[in-house]
């Protein structure tokens, strides 16, 4: 389904005729002479258009017998704008190939004018253009053409001035900080951040390529691509972005690390810049960041009741460590946050030690590393267990030295919370290992151990149930998982609440390993990861797939997502 506002009724394009006879614009026998000819071309034009050319009606007469017949407003050539506005990050060609113009914009609408507003496609991508309601008009096609060969000699003057600047800002780096503090510039860029914030993006990527300059939002964890503006804008709309972070805009050998703050419509953001050098230009990527969004419940982050009282009874310890592990991207950070701020009270001092520090808590003391300087993971460390903390999150276990510290830490007292990159929670022992701490520190340290991942949500407006195939419920044991012993999943069928992908949003589906007596004597015996995990599971230890099915048979997510994150687990 379109989002498009219109009220077309019942009326297919092929009564054209009838509205012109009844109008007498024109005869039976020219409906019968442009019928004719239509049969016999090899690519069918539509009938209005054969009328037109053959002189029994002007464009004119086909446009307002369109607006009568579609209950759709005429736009005559009159009220067309005078200048193409490029904010909405609708190109210029797009516009051009389907001949439509931008009347109007608002922040739920966009108001088109086309000479076929019959034409799906179209409509669908200006939608996903856009991310907006499309409000559709009728124009005459020549006063389309005739403005848009207007807007394109002003277009390419522009992306001439951009290209000569592109080709020499190496030698003029004043002149390219001047464009891009240009209003054209400053807008552009403005727009890609509104519509990433206003989208749910978790980044934005811009990537400069030879003949082309590409535009993406990563969006519930998968990459979109959005329309661009011309690759000579490239150079300035980089040059904008590290303006706004404070970066060194002639440093273009190296890369940066920046970060800025703004509001998009009511909510405050804060945006960390990484920018790195490639073959053709700087290749920029911006995290968005909401502030104020940290106070997340676990069963909002997807820990199902015995989940989130499992994690609860770990931090309820006075020492020992917590690990939380997975890929990058899993929402590990959100997790550590949403732990902290279950933990922060006035009775207890809390520490953190980040790369960087992505959210500010109150009541907490977070340091942000600075390894050029010498204050890495461990210096931070060392001085930190001098400050009498009683909770200390460690952004990552990067090395061997941070982990020992870590350990120390916790065999002397303290609480530590921390991440690490591998796939599951048994495997982290063995990482832990091969990083050079012994076994029967960790077996004495390690708490608990998390792994999880991030799932897409199915759209709760248009999710459709179905009962799969008996060898699909045989080989995950679907019917055992259910609570109830009725088998069903759902898959996404896409609506314009969603934006046609089926998803809003993400959840995490995890799996919880408290280190047991028996744990520890599987570490102490040198077992392996698959070992720990048949240990694990035998004292009701709900894996991450068997999570992730039971959210695909509640409806959370699909059968699929769930595969699609954790491969490994499909084997």
């Amino acid at each position: 389904m379109l989002n498009v506002e219109q009220n077309t009724g019942n009326h297919p394009r092929k009564y054209i005729c009838e509205y012109l006879l009844g109008s007498e614009k024109i005869s039976p026998g020219n409906v019968e002479h442009a019928l004719r000819l239509q049969a016999e071309q090899q690519e069918p034009e539509k009938i209005g258009s054969i009328l037109i050319k053959l002189g029994y009606v002007s464009e004119i007469d086909v446009a307002e017998s369109l607006s009568s017949q579609l209950n759709m407003p005429f736009v005559d050539f009159a009220r067309f704008p005078k200048n193409l506005d490029t904010s909405s990050g609708i190109s210029a060609n797009f516009l051009r190939k389907n001949r439509l113009i931008i009347i109007d914009e608002d922040d739920e609408k966009i108001y088109a004018v086309l000479a076929d507003p019959q034409d799906e496609y179209v409509m669908q991508a200006l939608h996903l253009f856009s991310g907006k309601v499309v409000v559709p008009h009728i124009g005459i096609p020549s006063d389309i053409e005739a403005a848009l060969k207007h807007y394109s000699e002003e277009i390419d003057a522009g992306a001439e001035a951009f290209s000569h600047v592109s080709s020499n800002f190496l030698d003029d780096v004043e002149q390219l900080k001047e464009l891009a503090g240009e209003a054209p510039v400053i807008k552009l860029v403005n727009q890609i951040i509104i519509r990433a914030a206003e989208g749910g993006a978790s980044d934005i990527h811009i990537e400069p390529f030879e003949q082309h300059l590409k535009i993406r939002y990563r969006i519930d964890g998968l990459l979109r691509e959005i329309q661009a503006p011309p690759t000579s804008m490239a150079a300035a709309v980089v040059s904008r972005i590290k303006i706004m972070a404070n970066l060194d805009i002639a440093e273009r050998r190296l890369a940066q690390d920046g970060r800025f703050r703004q509001r998009v419509r009511g909510d405050e953001f804060d945006f960390r810049v990484s920018t790195v050098p490639t073959m053709h230009g700087e290749s920029v990527v911006i995290r968005l960041l909401k502030r104020n969004q940290t106070h997340h419940e676990f069963e909002s982050l997807g820990f199902s009741a015995k989940q989130a009282q499992t994690l609860r009874e770990v931090l309820a310890q006075p020492h020992g460590i917590l690990l939380v592990t997975g890929p990058t991207g899993s929402g590990k950070s959100t997790t550590l946050y949403a732990a902290l701020n279950y933990l922060n009270n006035p009775e207890r001092m809390i520490i953190t030690v980040e790369d960087p520090v992505e959210y500010n808590i109150p009541g907490i003391n977070q340091m942000q590393i600075k390894p050029k300087i010498g204050m890495t993971f461990a210096y931070a460390l060392r001085s930190i267990v001098r400050q009498d903390p009683d909770v200390i999150m460690i952004g990552e276990m990067r090395d061997t030295e941070t982990a020992r510290i870590a350990v120390q830490s916790a065999l002397t007292g303290h609480l530590v919370l921390s991440t690490l990159h591998t796939n599951d929670a048994p495997g982290s022992i063995m990482r832990l290992i091969d990083m050079g701490v012994h076994d029967y520190l960790l077996s004495s340290a390690i708490t608990a151990i998390q792994a999880q991942r991030l799932v897409r949500k199915l759209c709760d407006n248009c999710k459709e149930a179905y009962t799969p195939l008996g060898k699909i419920i045989k080989r995950w044991h679907l019917d055992t998982l259910s609570a109830d012993g009725n088998v069903t999943l759902y898959h996404s069928k896409g609506c314009d609440h969603c934006g046609q992908t089926g998803f809003v949003g993400r959840t995490a589906i995890l799996e919880i390993l408290p280190i047991s007596d028996a744990i520890k004597k599987q570490i102490l015996d040198n077992a392996d990861a698959t070992s720990i995990r048949r240990c694990a599971a035998e004292e009701g230890m709900e894996t991450m797939i068997e999570d992730g099915l039971r959210k695909s048979l509640s409806g959370i997510t699909t059968m699929g997502e769930v595969l699609r994150v954790a491969p490994e687990f499909a084997e």
